[in-house]
């Protein structure tokens, strides 16, 4: 299975960035969850995100808000690495 990359930045398909922050585990199940937060401002002030990995990666139906055309929730950005260092 293909595994989230910890400190890149994800395109979701309504086309806003995330920022990779970690990856977690579900105390019960083991289950890989990832820690991202939006590279944007939110409205509802809200900043961490937690979501299944399997969730994170997996392929969407067709819907019409998938503004970018992505096969998948959330995509790699390779050409955009969010830098700390600032």
């Amino acid at each position: 299975m293909e595994q989230v990359k910890i400190g890149r930045v994800y395109r979701h398909f309504k086309g806003n960035y995330y920022f990779v922050e970690n990856v977690g585990y579900d105390s019960e199940t083991k289950e890989r969850m990832v820690i991202y937060k939006p590279l944007y401002e939110r409205a509802d002030g809200r900043s961490i995100w937690v979501r299944p990995e399997k969730m994170f990666l997996e392929e969407i139906p067709e819907r019409p808000d998938n503004i970018t055309g992505q096969k998948r929730r959330f995509v790699l950005v390779e050409n955009l690495v969010k830098d700390y260092t600032l």
